[in-house]
C-alpha cells in the first residue's frame, strides 16, 4: 500500500492503489518509506506514533513534518515554475555579481591582524592621531653574503658592496613628469642655521644622507655620502667639495681667516659636539693606490692593506662620531672572533639606506619650486618613494652576476608590500582550473553508463556552475557590504564555499536519482527530492552560518572578514541549492521523460526500454474527479503462474522488422505456481511473469552480467554490499576504535608540538632574490628598528628621573643592540642634558675668569657661555620670563643630573633650535613640535619662547637576532613587560615598530582560535539539538568534531607547519566543513528504522556516496595549489585543506558510524510490531469535493469518517460500499544481446515458431538477438467509497457527545478486526 502512505499521493490522482509487494532490487517502488519513514515522510510517521502503533520522539517529527511540508510545497511550486524560477534565480545572482566591482583588497598588516579596539591598535590610532598617517622613515636593506667561501674579510668582497651601494645611490626616477634622486629622498641629517646664506647654501647641498654600513670604517665610505658630482662652490676659497675630500676641522680653520662674516666658533662647537673631525680623510683606504685616497690616510705612503678584521671590530662610526656609531651586530654577520676579541671571519655585510616617510617628504619639499609644477600632495610623495624603492630592489638584486665573488641581495619596504599584495590576489587560473576539475568530476561520478536517459551528470555540471555563480554573487555582496579581502579569504574562500555548496548539490542529485526509481507522480518529484534532503540541508547550512557568525565576534579584522563572508556566502549557497538547483532537476525531469539523452538533450535515447501493456488502461492524473459509485464486491484476485522462456530476437532478410522466436534448445517452459500463501492475505498478493532459461548460465552470459555490474557500479552499490556489511562486524569495530584511539594521541602529541608564526620566507616566491634576502637576514641579522614612545599627560620635566630609569631598563632586552659597556645607545633626554652640561662648563669656566658681569657679556665671552648664560635667567614664568639675578643661583643640570625643572621647556626650544645634528640623531620627533629659536651672541635676546608640553616622544632602538617567531614572541613579550611595568607607575608609553605590528598578534593568537572553535561547537550543539530535539546525537557529532580538529592540528604539528593566521582560520571552518562530513550521517542513523546496526547501514547507504563525491570535489578544487609559486600556498593552505578534507571524511565515515551503532541514539520511530520496519499504514480519509453544491438524499445514511482500516484488515464491505475492482497491468520488459552465430543459427531458425522463411544454409547467417523477456503484473485495486457531501449527513445525531461516542465506538471495532 505504498501509494496510499506515499507523501507524494494526491487525492486528485483518484483512489487507485497498488498492492505491496516482496520487496525486489529491480521493483520500482519506494522502499524507504517504511524503513525510513521520517526521512521519507515525517508527517505519516507522527501519525503513527499519535495511533499508537510506533513510538518515538515526537518534537522531532512535529517539526520535521512542518518543515517537510513546506518544502514539499516550494519543490512543487518550483517544478511547475522552473523556467521561470531558474531565470528570475540566474538574474539575481548576476546582478549580485556586480558588486565585485567595489571589491577592494587589505594588504596593511595594520588593517588586517591588529586587534580591534585592542592595546595595538590604540596606540597605532594614537601615533597616526599625534603625527599624521605616512609619518617615519623606511630603511633599504642591502646584503652581501658569500658565494662558495665563508669569509668576506678582503677587499674585493668589501669594494663589491661599495658598488652596490653607489649604485642605489645614483638611481633616478621620474614621476608626474619630476625627477628624483636618491639625496632628494633620503633621511638626511641637519645643520643649524648660520647667518650667512652662502655657507646655509653650502652646508645644505653637503648635507649627507644617512647611510649604516661597514664601509664608514674606511675611506671609501665617503664616496657613499657624495656628492656626486662634487660640489663647485664657485669660490676658490672652498673648490669643488665632496666627502671624499672634506675635512670639517680644516674648513673651519680656513673660516676662521676669511674676511667674511661667519661664525666660526658656533660651527666649531657644533662640530666638537657631534663629533664631527676629519669625517673620512683620517681612515684608510681599502684600495690606497685609488688616485683618490687622500693622503692624510694611514696606509696612503705605505701602501698595505688595511687589517679589515680589526677595523671593523667594535662597529664604524659615520661622520658625526658621536651620534652615529653602528655597533658589529648592526652591519656585520656570522662574525667569529680570536682570544683577544678581534674580528677573524665575516660571512654577511649588511647596509640600512634610511629613507624619509611621505610625510615628510610632503612637508619638506611643499611650496618649494622643484615641485611647482604639479599639485604637489602626500600621494604624490607617496608614489614618488615607492617608485624608487621598487628601482632599488629591481636594479641592486642585479648587481652580483655568475662571475661576481659574492651575492648581493636588496629589499625594500615597498617590496614586502608588493609581495604581500601578490599573495592576497587571487589567482584566476588557479581557480578557474579548480572549478575545472569539480566540474569534470561532477559530469564523470554522476554519469550513468549503462542509462543515458537516467544519468545526472548533466544537473552535475549545472550545479557546480550554479555554486560556482552562487559564490561570485555572495562576494559581490560582501563587497558591497565593505567587506575588504585579504589573503585568507582569496585563498580559502572560492574553495570552502564551492566545497560546501558541491555537497548539497550532491546530496541533492543523488537523492533526487533514487527517487526517479520509484512510483512517485512526475509532478511531485522535485517536491519530494526536497521534502527529504531540504532538511538536512538547512540544518548544516543554518549551523554553519550561525558557527561563522558566531566567529565574527573575533576583533582581529582578517578573521572577522573571513567569518562574515564564509557565512554570508553559505547563505546564497543554501539559497541557490535550494531554489534554484530544483528548478535544473525539474528541466532534467522534462529530458528524462522525454526519453532524451544525459547532457547531450537535443538527442533521444536509441535504445529506450520498451513497455509493452498487455492490457493497457488509461491513468489520466489530471482527469476531474468523477461522481460516487458503488464499487464493486471484493473478490481475492486471481494467482498468477510464472513462465520462463527463451528467446532469439534477430533482424528480418529485409532489414525491415525484427523477428522474435523461442530458443530451440536453450529453454523449455516450466511453471512455477506463486499464489497466495495459506497465511496471506489477499491484499497482499503478488503475481509475476518471468522468463528465465532453465539450463545453467554460460561463460558469455556471465561475462555480460559482469560487464553490466561494472557499468552499473557506484559507490552506493560499494557502501551497500560492501562498506556498510563489513563495519557491522565487531573486529572492524574494535580496529576503527582502536585506530581512532591512535590517532588521538597523535593529534594530542602533535598540537603541543605546534609553534606559532610565520616565516616571511614561505609568503615570497621561491627562485627570488627577495626569498634568498629574507633567508639570509633571517640567518645573519634579524634586524629591527623599534621605538619605545612616551605619551601625554605626564610631567615631563618633573619626572625625569621615571625618564632614565625608563631607558635604562631596556638593557634587560637581550636582542638589543648595546654599546661595549653593554649600555643602550643615548635617547633624547641624555643628549639634551648633555648639551646643557656643556653649556654650564663653559659659563662656569668663562664666569670665573671674568667676562661677564652682573647683567651682561663681554666680547670676549664664548657664544657657547653666552648661551649659557641666556637659559640660566630662564624662570618659565610667563608673567616674568627672565630674571638676571639667578643666573649664578641655579644650574642648568643639578647635583642629580636632573634639568632645572621650571625652564624646562624653555630649554628643549633652545636644544632642538641650535643643536640639530643632536636633535635629529636622537629621532626624538617631538610632538607638538618645540617652538624656534636661534642665538646670536651679539644680540641680547633674552626671551626664549616656552616649548608647549610634550604629549609624544620616541627612544629608538635596534634589535636584531631575531631569526625565529620564538625568539622575537619573546623580545615583545620583555619589552612589553617593561611598558606595563612603567605605564603603571604613571608613565604612559608604547613600543613600535615592525616587530610589534607583525608578530604581536600571535600573543593572543591562540585565545581568539579557541574562543572561536568554542563559540562555533556551541552553537553547532545548540542548533542540532533545536532542531533535531535529539541532544544525545548533536552531542555525539560535536564530539566528532572536537576529534577532527584535534586530529588536524596534531598533523599541522607533525608536519612542521606553524599556527598563524591562516592556519587558524582553516581551523575554524573546520567546524563547518566537518558538520558536512558528519551530520548527513548522523541524521539517516536516527532517522532510519532498526537496531543501531541496521541503522547505520542504512544510513551509509544513502549518504556514503554524496559525503564522497563532495570530499572529492573539494580536493579536486584545491589541488591546482599545488602548483603555486609561494610555498605558502601549498604548506599553510594546500597541505592543511587537504588534511581537513582526508580527515573529516574519514571520521564521518568510519569514526561517527562505529561509535552511533555503539552509543547511538534511538530512532525517531521504533515500531511496535515490527522492530525493522514501520507497519502497513491506514489509507487516508477521502478528500472533500471542491465547490460542488451539497444534495439533499432522503434516507439514512452513514458518514464517511477518518479510516484505520487497511487492506490487512479488510474482510467484508457493507453493502452500501461497490465492490473493489482489481485491474491487471501486466508489463513486459525485452532487453536484446546481439550474438554471432555460426552452425548454429540454422537449427535456431528451424526451430523458431513465426512465420518469416528460413534463410539458406549456404548463405551467412544473419546476426541474432538473444532477447530475455521479463514479465511482470502488477494488481492495481481501486476502492471506491462514497464522498463526503455526495449523501446527506445523519442528521438523527442529537448532540455532540453521541458524535464523539460513534467515533470511539468505530475505532475500536477497527482495532478488534486488527488484533484478529
Amino acid at each position: 500500500m505504498d501509494s496510499w502512505s506515499n507523501p507524494a499521493y494526491r487525492p486528485s490522482e483518484g483512489l487507485t492503489m497498488t498492492t505491496n509487494r516482496p520487496k525486489d532490487p529491480n521493483e520500482r517502488s519506494d522502499p524507504d518509506l517504511l524503513t525510513r519513514t521520517s526521512w521519507v515522510n515525517a508527517e505519516l510517521a507522527y501519525r503513527q506514533i499519535k495511533k499508537g502503533r510506533a513510538q518515538g520522539n515526537t518534537c522531532a517529527l512535529w517539526m520535521r513534518c512542518h518543515l517537510q511540508r513546506y518544502l514539499h510545497s516550494t519543490g512543487c511550486f518550483i517544478q511547475l515554475h522552473c523556467g521561470k524560477v531558474l531565470f528570475v534565480g540566474l538574474l539575481v545572482l548576476s546582478l549580485c555579481c556586480i558588486g565585485l566591482k567595489t571589491a577592494t583588497l587589505e594588504t596593511n598588516v595594520e588593517e588586517l591582524w591588529v586587534e580591534v579596539d585592542g592595546r595595538l591598535g590604540k596606540e597605532l590610532e594614537y601615533t597616526r592621531n599625534i603625527k599624521g598617517a605616512g609619518s617615519g622613515t623606511t630603511s633599504e636593506l642591502v646584503i652581501q653574503t658569500p658565494k662558495k667561501a665563508t669569509n668576506l674579510l678582503n677587499v674585493e668582497s668589501l669594494l663589491l658592496h661599495l658598488d652596490a651601494l653607489l649604485e642605489a645611490t645614483k638611481i633616478e626616477i621620474e614621476v608626474d613628469g619630476l625627477t628624483w634622486k636618491f639625496s632628494d629622498l633620503c633621511f638626511a641629517a641637519d645643520f643649524p642655521r648660520t647667518e650667512n646664506a652662502f655657507i646655509d647654501l653650502i652646508l645644505e647641498d653637503l648635507l649627507p644622507c644617512v647611510v649604516i654600513t661597514p664601509l664608514d670604517c674606511f675611506w671609501e665610505g665617503a664616496k657613499i655620502l657624495g656628492p656626486n658630482p662634487s660640489y663647485n662652490t664657485g669660490n676658490d676659497f672652498f673648490g669643488k667639495l665632496s666627502w671624499t675630500n672634506l675635512n670639517p676641522r680644516e674648513m673651519i680653520e680656513k673660516l676662521k681667516f676669511a674676511e667674511s662674516y661667519f661664525p666660526v666658533e658656533e660651527m666649531e662647537e657644533t662640530f666638537d659636539r657631534a663629533g664631527i673631525y676629519d669625517a673620512y680623510m683620517t681612515k684608510p683606504c681599502l684600495n690606497p693606490y685609488d688616485e683618490e685616497c687622500p693622503e692624510s690616510a694611514p696606509n696612503f705612503y705605505s701602501k698595505e692593506i688595511p687589517d679589515i678584521g680589526a677595523e671593523l671590530t667594535n662597529g664604524c662610526s659615520g661622520f658625526a662620531t658621536k651620534y652615529m656609531h653602528w655597533e658589529e651586530d648592526l652591519i656585520v654577520g656570522g662574525v667569529k672572533k680570536n682570544k683577544t676579541g678581534h674580528i677573524i671571519r665575516v660571512e654577511a655585510f649588511q647596509s640600512v639606506l634610511q629613507l624619509m616617510g611621505e610625510k615628510e617628504m610632503f612637508e619638506y619639499f611643499d611650496q618649494t619650486s622643484e615641485v611647482a609644477s604639479v599639485a604637489w600632495s602626500q600621494e604624490h610623495a607617496k608614489r614618488a618613494l615607492e617608485t624608487w624603492q621598487r628601482n632599488f630592489s629591481d636594479i641592486l638584486n642585479k648587481i652580483a652576476n655568475d662571475t661576481a665573488r659574492d651575492n648581493v641581495y636588496a629589499f625594500s619596504y615597498t617590496s614586502l608590500l608588493d609581495i604581500m599584495k601578490d599573495f592576497s590576489s587571487i589567482s584566476g587560473v588557479r581557480v578557474v582550473l579548480g572549478y575545472v576539475l569539480m566540474f569534470v568530476y561532477a559530469c564523470v561520478s554522476l554519469l550513468k553508463w549503462n542509462d543515458a536517459v537516467h544519468s545526472q551528470s548533466g544537473i552535475g555540471m549545472a550545479g557546480v556552475l550554479l555554486v560556482a555563480l552562487s559564490v561570485a554573487a555572495g562576494l559581490g555582496v560582501c563587497s558591497v557590504l565593505g567587506i575588504k579581502f585579504n589573503a585568507s579569504t582569496t585563498q580559502i574562500i572560492p574553495f570552502l564555499a564551492l566545497g560546501l555548496g558541491v555537497d548539497d548539490m550532491f546530496l541533492i542529485a543523488h537523492t533526487h536519482g533514487e527517487i526517479g526509481q520509484s512510483k512517485i507522480p512526475y509532478s511531485e518529484q522535485t517536491g519530494e527530492c526536497l521534502k527529504r534532503t531540504g532538511v538536512t540541508v538547512l540544518l548544516t547550512s543554518i549551523s554553519n552560518m550561525l558557527a561563522f557568525f558566531t566567529a565574527a565576534i573575533i576583533p582581529i579584522p582578517a578573521l572577522r572578514a573571513f567569518s562574515l563572508q564564509a557565512a554570508i556566502l553559505v547563505l546564497f549557497n543554501m539559497g541557490s541549492v535550494l531554489l534554484i538547483f530544483p528548478a535544473i532537476i525539474s528541466l532534467d525531469l522534462v529530458r528524462r521523460e522525454d526519453k532524451r539523452l544525459d547532457v547531450l538533450c537535443c538527442f533521444q535515447s536509441p535504445g529506450t526500454t520498451q513497455v509493452i501493456e498487455l492490457q493497457p488502461q488509461s491513468q489520466d492524473v489530471e482527469a476531474p474527479q468523477r461522481e460516487a459509485s458503488p464499487p464493486p464486491s471484493y473478490s481475492p484476485p486471481p494467482s498468477y503462474n510464472t513462465v520462463m522462456h527463451n528467446t532469439i530476437t534477430h533482424s528480418s532478410p529485409d532489414g525491415g522488422h525484427t523477428i522474435t522466436t523461442l530458443a530451440p534448445n536453450d529453454g523449455a517452459f516450466v511453471q512455477r505456481n506463486n499464489s497466495i500463501s495459506s497465511s496471506g492475505n489477499p491484499s497482499t498478493t503478488s503475481s509475476r511473469q518471468c522468463l528465465t532459461p532453465e539450463e545453467s548460465t554460460t561463460c558469455r552470459d556471465r561475462c555480460v552480467r559482469a560487464q553490466r555490474e561494472c557499468l552499473s557500479w557506484s559507490l552506493t552499490c560499494f557502501a551497500t554490499n560492501i562498506y556498510a556489511p563489513s563495519l557491522q562486524k565487531t573486529p572492524i569495530k574494535v580496529f576503527v576504535v582502536v585506530f581512532f584511539l591512535v590517532l588521538l594521541i597523535l593529534g594530542i602529541w602533535g598540537t603541543v608540538q605546534v609553534k606559532d608564526g610565520l616565516d616571511l620566507t614561505d609568503v615570497v616566491p621561491r627562485g627570488t632574490k627577495e626569498r634568498k634576502f629574507l633567508e639570509e637576514q633571517t640567518k645573519y641579522f634579524g634586524f629591527y628598528n623599534i621605538y619605545a614612545v612616551t605619551q601625554g599627560n605626564f610631567d615631563y620635566a618633573g619626572r625625569q628621573d621615571v625618564l632614565y630609569e625608563y631607558h635604562k631598563a631596556f638593557q634587560r632586552v637581550d636582542k638589543i643592540i648595546k654599546r661595549e659597556d653593554v649600555s643602550v645607545r643615548p635617547f633624547w633626554l641624555d643628549l639634551f642634558r648633555q648639551w646643557l652640561s656643556d653649556l654650564q662648563t663653559a659659563y662656569d669656566r668663562e664666569q670665573q675668569d671674568g667676562r661677564f658681569y652682573e647683567k651682561g657679556w663681554y666680547d670676549n665671552a664664548t657664544a657657547e657661555a653666552v648661551m649659557a648664560y641666556k637659559l640660566l635667567v630662564q624662570t618659565g614664568d610667563v608673567n616674568k620670563p627672565v630674571d638676571m639675578e639667578q643666573a649664578n643661583k641655579i644650574r642648568l643640570v643639578d647635583d642629580k643630573g636632573l634639568i632645572y625643572q621650571p625652564a624646562f621647556y624653555n630649554y628643549l626650544t633652545a636644544w632642538t633650535s641650535n643643536d640639530v645634528i643632536a636633535y635629529t640623531a636622537s629621532q626624538a620627533n617631538f610632538h607638538p613640535i618645540p617652538n624656534f629659536w636661534i642665538d646670536d651672541k651679539n644680540q641680547a635676546n633674552f626671551k626664549i619662547p616656552k616649548s608647549q608640553p610634550l604629549i609624544y616622544t620616541q627612544l629608538p632602538f635596534y634589535l636584531t637576532n631575531l631569526s625565529n617567531t620564538e625568539e622575537t614572541i619573546k623580545a615583545i613579550v620583555n619589552i612589553r613587560d617593561i611598558c606595563d611595568q612603567f605605564s603603571a607607575r604613571g608613565l604612559p608609553n608604547y613600543p613600535s615598530g615592525i616587530p610589534f605590528t607583525y608578530w604581536e598578534q600571535y600573543i593572543n593568537l591562540r585565545f581568539y582560535m579557541m574562543l572561536s572553535i568554542i563559540c562555533s561547537l556551541v552553537v553547532t550543539f545548540i542548533v542540532l539539538t533545536v532542531v533535531l530535539m535529539n541532544p544525545w546525537v548533536a552531542l555525539i557529532v560535536v564530539v566528532v568534531l572536537s576529534m577532527i580538529l584535534l586530529e588536524l592540528f596534531g598533523f599541522m604539528g607533525i608536519i612542521g607547519i606553524k599556527l598563524s593566521a591562516v592556519p587558524a582560520v582553516i581551523l575554524i571552518m573546520t567546524v563547518g566543513i566537518g558538520v558536512e562530513f558528519t551530520l548527513h550521517v548522523a541524521v539517516g542513523f536516527i532517522t532510519s528504522i532498526g537496531n543501531r546496526n541496521r541503522r547505520m547501514l542504512m544510513s551509509l547507504e544513502h549518504t556514503f556516496a554524496p559525503v564522497v563525491h563532495g570530499a572529492v570535489s573539494t580536493l579536486l578544487g584545491i589541488i591546482m595549489l599545488v602548483g603555486a609559486e609561494f610555498d605558502f600556498v601549498v604548506k599553510y593552505f594546500f597541505n592543511v585543506l587537504a588534511a581537513l578534507v582526508v580527515i573529516g571524511m574519514f571520521n564521518g565515515l568510519l569514526l561517527l558510524p562505529v561509535l552511533l551503532s555503539f552509543l547511538g541514539p534511538k530512532g525517531e520511530v521504533i515500531p511496535k510490531d515490527n522492530p525493522d520496519r514501520l507497519a502497513t499504514p491506514s489509507p487516508e480519509p477521502s478528500p472533500k469535493p471542491r465547490d460542488r453544491p451539497l444534495r439533499s438524499q432522503r434516507g439514512r445514511v452513514y458518514p464517511r469518517l477518518p479510516s484505520d482500516i487497511s487492506l490487512s484488515t479488510i474482510t467484508e464491505e457493507p453493502t452500501q460500499y461497490s465492490s473493489h475492482e482489481i485491474i491487471v497491468q501486466p508489463e513486459v520488459v525485452v532487453e536484446t544481446t546481439m550474438v554471432q552465430q555460426g552452425a548454429s543459427g540454422g537449427n535456431s531458425n528451424s526451430g523458431s515458431r513465426n512465420n518469416s522463411p528460413p534463410t539458406s544454409a549456404s548463405s551467412t547467417p544473419p546476426p541474432k538477438h538473444v532477447t530475455r523477456v521479463k514479465a511482470t503484473a502488477t494488481v492495481k485495486v481501486e476502492v471506491h467509497t462514497p464522498l463526503p457531501g455526495t449523501v446527506d449527513q445523519e442528521r438523527s445525531f442529537k448532540s455532540k457527545r453521541r458524535k464523539l461516542k460513534e467515533l470511539e465506538t468505530a475505532t475500536n471495532s477497527d482495532s478488534d478486526e486488527s488484533k484478529c
